[in-house]
């Protein structure tokens, strides 16, 4: 993970943000987006691996980032990593390719969600949700 005012902050607010939430197999939430920052290379991919669910899963708003202090570049990226439900997974998946910071980001997310061993039970859903990763990861590879 890339050290700097602006990663500290991102790390800060994530961890502000999903402070209490647990993921699938209890364990604190937090340590996905840092998994994803540890393997980036630069500032604004680090930014957006720490902050890519905040949006998404919390009460942050891209608004609130901007006002302390995020580059564009990295809010653009986040709006990408956010979901609109509305959306089909793949229209949303084709969108996040165009983008270089949020197509890192996606593809470390991707895979580090597609690890089986990170759950306790593995059923139906869970090997349906890794599917559909693998094909967003080719879709993003090429």
């Amino acid at each position: 993970m890339i050290y700097t005012a602006l990663t500290k902050k991102a790390m800060q607010i994530a961890y502000q943000s999903h402070h209490g939430q647990k993921d699938k197999s209890e364990m604190p939430y937090i340590f996905h987006p840092i998994h994803l920052a540890e393997q980036m290379t630069d500032e604004p991919s680090t930014c957006v691996a720490l902050l890519h669910d905040v949006i998404e899963d919390t009460d942050m708003t891209i608004e609130r980032l901007k006002s302390v202090g995020f580059p564009q570049e990295v809010l653009k990226a986040l709006r990408l990593m956010t979901h609109d439900k509305a959306v089909e997974y793949m229209d949303y998946v084709a969108e996040i390719k165009k983008d270089p910071i949020a197509r890192v980001v996606k593809l470390a997310d991707l895979r580090h969600n597609s690890d089986l061993s990170r759950l306790d039970i593995v059923d139906e859903a869970a090997q349906k949700r890794v599917e559909k990763y693998k094909a967003a990861i080719e879709f993003l590879e090429k």
